[in-house]
């Protein structure tokens, strides 16, 4: 009874606290691979890992539409978000990226609009945007120099649309609402995005070459493999089926915190008052928003079980 109490609260730590880690892990891979070979060639190795698993298990190959619909998926949150960030960490810090990351609830409560429901925006979100959005522009003030640089635009511009991506095929998940084993979709998600991802990687005139393999970049891609996708993942998915998604939501405010402590006692990245104030600023709007828009959601939800029930 305890282990059933204690297991939840222990995986959201682990979420909370290795996620925030990748930052660091994937910054210093991509001084030896490019980006999204490295992305492709992590997502790649989980998936198989995790799929043998299952099969090994029994687990039935889904039929074609479903693997469609996983494939979509899978290259719209991984290939899209995951391959555009790890990419990214070759030219910001990774303690910024982690910051501007923290934003996706806010781009997830914009696409839920859009996509699922056109229920009004409380003031509570929009004034959660506004703050979470001036805490990003206070963070880029002490980056002032690097901004007119062209690779540093690029980097930016890589990490946004990896929050857009991500917000956009977490939406599309939860309006599809797959009936499947969610680990066992995450496997074929990270397998499928995987292959797409070596694939791009090539097409882009990057290859796997032997002199790249260092100790730094073994530890890098051994460490997002089994750490950042199926230690961390697994975790994730465990505490959000047996946790309130409010509580899961609090890795989102962790791993900024984390990544940016680690990018300055390791990579000697910027720390001081502007990006400590700067994150708290963004992390206080990002949780407005998602606290209005989980109330919003709970509401709606109440609703609609007392539309039901009045019919009967």
């Amino acid at each position: 009874m305890k282990n059933q109490k204690f297991l939840p609260y222990a995986a959201l730590v682990i979420v909370s606290i290795f996620w925030g880690t990748t930052y660091l892990a994937s910054h210093i891979g991509v001084e030896y691979m490019h980006g999204m070979l490295l992305a492709g060639t992590r997502q790649t190795i989980a998936g198989v890992i995790l799929l043998a698993v299952f099969l090994i298990k029994g687990y039935k190959i889904p039929g074609r539409a479903m693997l469609s619909k996983l494939f979509i998926i899978g290259v719209i949150m991984l290939c899209g978000s995951n391959g555009l960030m790890t990419w990214a960490m070759k030219f910001v810090p990774s303690g910024l990226g982690a910051i501007v990351a923290a934003t996706v609830p806010i781009w997830i409560t914009i696409f839920s609009y859009f996509m699922i429901s056109k229920s009004k925006i409380s003031a509570k979100v929009i004034i959660g945007m506004i703050i979470g959005f001036v805490g990003v522009v206070g963070i880029f003030y002490d980056y002032l120099q690097d901004i007119l640089k062209p690779e540093f635009q690029f980097g930016l511009v890589l990490v946004f649309l990896g929050c857009l991506f991500w917000a956009f095929g977490s939406v599309l998940t939860a309006k599809w609402a797959l009936k499947i084993n969610a680990m066992y979709s995450a496997a074929y998600q990270m397998f499928f995005s995987g292959i797409v991802m070596v694939i791009i990687s090539y097409l882009m005139g990057e290859s796997y070459a032997t002199s790249s393999f260092t100790m730094e970049l073994w530890t890098s891609l051994l460490y997002l493999v089994f750490i950042g996708s199926l230690l961390s993942f697994s975790a994730y998915v465990y505490a959000l089926n047996t946790l309130p998604p409010s509580q899961v939501s609090i890795y989102a405010y962790v791993n900024p915190v984390v990544a940016i402590i680690l990018g300055y006692i390791i990579l000697d990245e910027h720390l001081n008052w502007i990006v400590g104030t700067s994150c708290l600023v963004t992390l206080a709007g990002v949780y407005l928003v998602n606290s209005a828009y989980s109330k919003q959601k709970k509401l709606q939800h109440e609703s609609a079980k007392l539309a039901i029930e009045s019919e009967h």
